[in-house]
């Protein structure tokens, strides 16, 4: 096409259409050559080194005894549970509770800062119109209106001049060193981090409903047990006292009934009061105002507690959301070295405007009122007072900062699964300990009232022994509430079941979902009395 034609042609062109079809494309090809070429400044990341022992210390037992040491929990790890009320409950705040929700929203934020960072390698394309009319006086030599011979004006004359412009322009820094790629990477990165924190705020609060739930419940079975001591405690005190109106008794003898009975009310009202607060608790962690929510009294609550796979040591780094938010946060902190230390090396930036200048629109798109440039830019800093070399040793020691914290996390990670191991493998003993007890204590209430049938024990005798056997079926219930507390602890501190790319499988449509390898166990609970 030669020139007549294409000015012929122009008025039916488009500004945008001319500008891509002769100015950016040359400018792409050239950028595309460059990036090509490109490198990436800084290091490249490493996952920091830790100490990762083979086993756990205080987990002998438990790995011997697993058919798949591999094994991992369900991410649905309260069905273990087999309480529906406790899963419907959990599965409410899961969607209504607002540290949830705001961790979701700043997970998004994090998304949308990787977009806003991916932008960047991207040109930037602007257009736009404008017209000016305006009274001009030219003193001298003739002159022209915005340097394109539109309208002149002789020496002395003045008049009203007119201008329309319409032009469009594109920029492009091209990533020559890497920075935007190791901003993308950090953005990344570092939304990876947010997304384990938002895994870390629904498990502390599935978590947290299961045990204030289990503490419910624990006080839900006390409470029987301490009104059923209170009603044999007052009829102790009414037969002390009529043994003290007959002479068979002394006065300390009463007072020290008063104070056994005193003593049950008001561990009764502790106990009623902790219930209420379990009850609130749950409450905001559904999301419900305390004043709109109840749970039931269930007085005959069966504990049950799961066998928990257990998995070694080093699988805590894929599965505890801590661990890796804090792996996460310090590779993004190494991609930041790296675009610090970018700002040394020069910047490329390629710039192309094009456009159409006239004194009236209607003569505005023709191919002599065209204007055009076109050209790289080739920028660096000389002297900044040492300001960049100050931001690459920030980055590094935020970075140093970072791994410290990561290998803390660790650390503290096994810390807490050994610590969860002895709390469960102490309880388990007591549980058995006291489960012992109790049935021998139902020997000896049925002893003594076979003796109290043959005459040879008074009723207060059966009381007295009938106290010691609720005191010890409560020792029992509150040691089994306790284990069943210590396994949600031990399942929240091995990670509950999430894994680090879940996301990654979510994505690509199939959510990791590993079952329990072994079959839950109900905790021995005794019949009411």
């Amino acid at each position: 096409m030669n020139i007549d034609s294409l000015s012929a042609r122009s008025t039916r062109r488009t500004l945008p259409s001319l500008l891509f079809k002769y100015l950016l494309p040359r400018s792409l090809a050239f950028a595309a050559t460059l990036a090509i070429a490109a490198c990436a400044i800084g290091p490249d990341y490493r996952r920091p080194s830790v100490q990762i022992p083979e086993s756990f210390k205080q987990g002998v037992d438990w790995q011997r005894a697993q058919a798949n040491p591999q094994g991992s929990l369900s991410s649905n790890w309260w069905t273990l549970y087999h309480d529906d009320e406790l899963s419907q409950l959990i599965e409410r705040s899961m969607k209504a509770n607002q540290s949830i929700v705001a961790a979701e929203a700043a997970y998004r934020v994090s998304l949308a800062i990787v977009e806003a960072n991916r932008a960047n390698l991207f040109p930037i394309v602007t257009a736009g119109v404008s017209a000016t009319r305006g009274n001009a006086f030219a003193g001298g030599t003739s002159s022209s209106i915005a340097g394109a011979g539109r309208s002149s004006l002789t020496s002395g004359s003045s008049g009203v001049v007119n201008n329309v412009l319409a032009s469009a322009s594109a920029s492009w820094e091209i990533d020559l060193w890497g920075a935007i790629r190791r901003q993308i990477e950090a953005a990344k990165t570092s939304a990876q981090a947010t997304d384990a924190q938002l895994a870390g705020a629904r498990l502390s609060i599935a978590s947290s409903v299961a045990i204030d739930y289990f503490e419910l419940r624990q006080a839900d079975i006390d409470i029987r047990l301490l009104k059923e001591q209170q009603d044999i405690n007052s009829r102790i005190l009414d037969m002390t006292r009529a043994a003290y109106a007959q002479g068979e008794a002394s006065n300390d003898n009463v007072l020290a009934a008063q104070d056994t009975l005193e003593l049950v009310i008001a561990t009764l009202q502790s106990t009623e009061a902790a219930r209420e607060q379990d009850e609130h608790a749950i409450a905001v962690l559904v999301g419900v105002p305390p004043g709109d929510f109840s749970v039931a009294v269930e007085p005959a609550y069966a504990f049950v507690v799961p066998n928990v796979p257990l998995g070694l040591p080093s699988q805590l780094l894929e599965r505890r959301y801590d661990v890796v938010s804090a792996e996460r946060t310090a590779a993004s902190a190494n991609e930041q070295i790296g675009a610090a230390e970018a700002a040394f090396f020069p910047t490329l930036t390629l710039s192309a405007e094009g456009g159409f200048q006239h004194n009236t629109f209607a003569n505005l798109f023709s191919l002599p009122n065209r204007l055009w440039t076109l050209g790289p830019d080739l920028a660096a800093t000389i002297f900044d007072g040492g300001a960049r070399l100050a931001v690459v040793h920030e980055t590094r020691a935020t970075y140093d900062e970072n791994v410290a914290l990561y290998r803390n996390t660790v650390l503290s990670a096994f810390q807490s699964v050994e610590d969860s191991l002895s709390s469960v493998n102490h309880l388990r003993q007591q549980t058995h300990a006291f489960a012992d007890i109790y049935d021998r204590n139902q020997q000896l209430f049925e002893s003594e009232r076979a003796q109290l049938q043959a005459g040879a024990a008074s009723e207060q005798d059966l009381l007295t022994e009938q106290l010691t056997l609720l005191q010890a079926q409560q020792n029992l219930n509150d040691t089994q509430a306790l284990l069943t507390q210590g396994s949600v602890a031990l399942i929240r501190n091995l990670g509950g079941g999430w894994q680090s790319d879940d996301a990654a499988a979510q994505a690509a449509g199939g959510r990791h979902m590993a079952s329990a390898s072994t079959p839950d166990t109900p905790a021995t609970s005794p019949p009411p009395h």
